[in-house]
């Protein structure tokens, strides 16, 4: 079908798009679906200095390598939103906002983050008119007029310093004391330095000012509770990000309290054939280079998952015998030694049953199917449907009943 893939990718950052390499170069037919600009966050970052084998690179140019590698590949791109998932099935849906709907064995989520809104007077009202959340986006158009910057992490630090090449002063409001912030010591230092930037300490801003564009920011001071105003052209926001996993609700996907999804050192979810990277997961650091390495783990995750699949569905459940599903673990004796007890049973007994040897340490995900916690078991099938399970005796002749 035009319509069925191996693999989907759910966002276009750097996370989507090294799965994206991996998968198309595993041969798996891949999509990436991506709602806004390839490259996500990472398109609006004017420079980065800190990405393997490149000294000092663009955000758009360093996501224009990533997609032809990924094209390279043959790897097909939509530019969609998705608006909906169904993953309670082997084939996994997913609908889009025009329409569409597709279908995957395995997805990886790669949907990103976006800025968190504050929700105060005036910050909705004049978005797009003074109200900003991308530096690299729109600090052109504050060329010569005053900005304030809210907040003191890494991305504010980071973004206000480079509003400074525009504006005539960057105003940063600080919730901390005085010669506090959030961010890398190396970027405080060059803020600290720069002399179109100033900064009001342990402060918050409780709204923007301004009719049909912003003219200032009312600020209060966390200790002495005063308010005052400042007037400015322009407010940037960098108050931290939230997960774009909205559209997941409903679909079974375990998420933490804030939206963030937590996965497994193979980035797979708590849903069979669903695996989640990049920005919208639980994670310790969220910079591009970890992103892709999320993503190349999650892409060769989900090919052994679809190669198990697919051996599965032709080889188990198409069978014109009965199948012993015999998951065991090398490491406990007990299940080696029935197994070969199993076998030599089966051999010396017909051809009606066929043995399907389930390795508990890289077959997890039939394990988990069936729901098996203990080695030796067997679970026996005919046509792919589940008839009974064994009891897993030592004793021959008791084993021998039990398939008669």
């Amino acid at each position: 079908m035009a319509n069925s893939y191996d693999l989907i990718i759910i966002g276009g950052g750097p996370a989507g798009l090294s799965a994206a390499i991996y998968g198309g170069r595993a041969k798996l037919k891949t999509l990436v679906i991506n709602k806004g600009t390839i490259g996500g966050l990472v398109d609006t970052t004017r420079e980065i200095v800190n990405y393997p084998g490149y000294v000092q690179v663009s955000g758009p140019d360093l996501m224009k390598d990533f997609k032809k590698h990924a094209e390279h590949f043959n790897v097909e791109f939509l530019k969609e939103e998705v608006i909906s998932v169904d993953f309670s099935q082997e084939e996994k849906i997913i609908k889009t906002k025009k329409g569409k709907e597709l279908s995957a064995k395995a997805v990886i989520l790669a949907c990103g983050s976006e800025p968190r809104i504050l929700n105060i007077p005036g910050e909705k009202t004049l978005r797009g008119s003074g109200v900003a959340y991308c530096a690299t986006c729109d600090a052109e158009f504050f060329e010569g007029e005053d900005v304030v910057v809210v907040g003191s992490g890494d991305q504010a630090i980071e973004e206000g310093m480079y509003i400074t090449k525009f504006a005539r002063k960057v105003t940063v409001i600080v919730l901390h004391d005085e010669g506090v912030l959030d961010c890398n010591k190396v970027g405080a230092e060059r803020a600290f330095n720069n002399e179109k930037m100033e900064f009001i300490w342990n402060s918050t801003i409780e709204a923007v000012l301004g009719e049909e564009n912003v003219e200032g920011v009312k600020i209060k001071n966390l200790k002495t509770g005063g308010s005052s105003e400042l007037t400015c052209q322009g407010v940037f926001f960098f108050v931290g990000m939230i997960p774009s996993t909205h559209f997941l609700k409903d679909s079974g996907l375990e998420t933490d309290t804030r939206g963030y999804i937590p996965v497994n050192e193979g980035m797979e979810t708590n849903l069979e054939g669903i695996y989640a990277v990049g920005d919208n997961r639980v994670k310790y650091l969220r910079q591009v280079v970890s992103a892709a390495g999320d993503g190349a783990t999650a892409a060769v995750a989900a090919e052994r998952y679809i190669e198990e699949l697919n051996y599965f569905n032709s080889n188990i459940i198409q069978s014109d015998k009965k199948i012993l599903l015999l998951f065991f673990n090398v490491l406990v004796n007990e299940s080696l030694e029935f197994s070969t007890l199993l076998e030599g049973l089966i051999s010396e007994n017909g051809d009606e049953y066929k043995i399907f040897k389930v390795d508990m340490a890289t077959k997890k995900s039939l394990a988990g199917k069936y729901q098996i916690e203990k080695v030796p078991a067997v679970v026996v099938l005919d046509k792919g449907e589940e008839i009974k399970r064994l009891d897993c005796s030592m004793d021959k002749e008791q084993l021998k009943s039990q398939l008669s």
